[in-house]
């Protein structure tokens, strides 16, 4: 597994066109967000979607979410009402994974079977520009074995993969250094009549609400 440093003061562009060329090949890589380090490949690449489970020993059963760039990128993969539209327009780019009707275009296996889709836009820069280059999708989900718990620290991520056997390691890590202390993005299931919020995450309750109006 390759890792860059990446230092977000300084011009960092090369390190994206890298990971665009491996995202490309269906390649696995690890980047930052705003909550977590995950562990991503092109979501509409059904064998490197394969990967991820198969590198994070994640269960078939348990879908894995999508990341995009703005809503235009959402209502390509999922069906978005307008009523849904303005909640996501409050809580998007941020910490919330919104749950929604997926289109064909998005690969079963990723949703495990499931008529559902989870989505977000995360409030990073080097995120939004990744996704800018490599104009697709990412299935991003935290960069962990399944089971263990997720952490912020890049320097415990890359020794806990560079111990998988080969055929199990992410291809490339962007490392920006230790990450702020956060809890995994909160979820609100918009696929019925009114939202629920299935997972809490860094938003309490009160202000979810608040935000959305119920």
């Amino acid at each position: 597994m390759k890792v860059l440093k990446i230092d977000l003061n300084k011009d960092y562009s090369d390190a994206l066109k890298e990971a665009t060329a491996v995202l490309e090949s269906g390649g696995i890589i690890i980047c930052p967000t705003d909550t977590l380090y995950g562990i991503g490949c092109n979501a509409l690449n059904e064998s490197a979607v394969r990967k991820i489970f198969s590198i994070k020993e994640r269960p078939y059963a348990k879908p894995l979410p999508i990341i995009v760039r703005n809503i235009k990128w959402a209502k390509e993969l999922a069906f978005v009402s307008k009523k849904n539209e303005g909640i996501l327009g409050k809580i998007w780019p941020g910490r919330v994974t919104a749950v929604l009707p997926k289109k064909e275009i998005v690969p079963d296996i990723l949703t495990s079977g499931q008529k559902t889709v989870g989505i977000r836009i995360p409030n990073h820069p080097l995120v939004d520009r990744l996704l800018k280059i490599f104009g697709y999708p990412i299935a991003l989900t935290s960069a962990n074995i399944s089971g263990e718990e997720p952490t912020q620290d890049i320097n415990k991520i890359i020794e806990i993969f560079s111990e998988q056997p080969m055929i199990k390691r992410p291809d490339l890590a962007l490392d920006i250094g230790i990450l702020p202390r956060s809890e995994p993005s909160a979820i609100l299931d918009l696929t019925g009549d009114k939202p629920k919020i299935s997972r809490i995450g860094p938003s309490k309750p009160e202000e979810f609400l608040k935000l959305l109006r119920l």
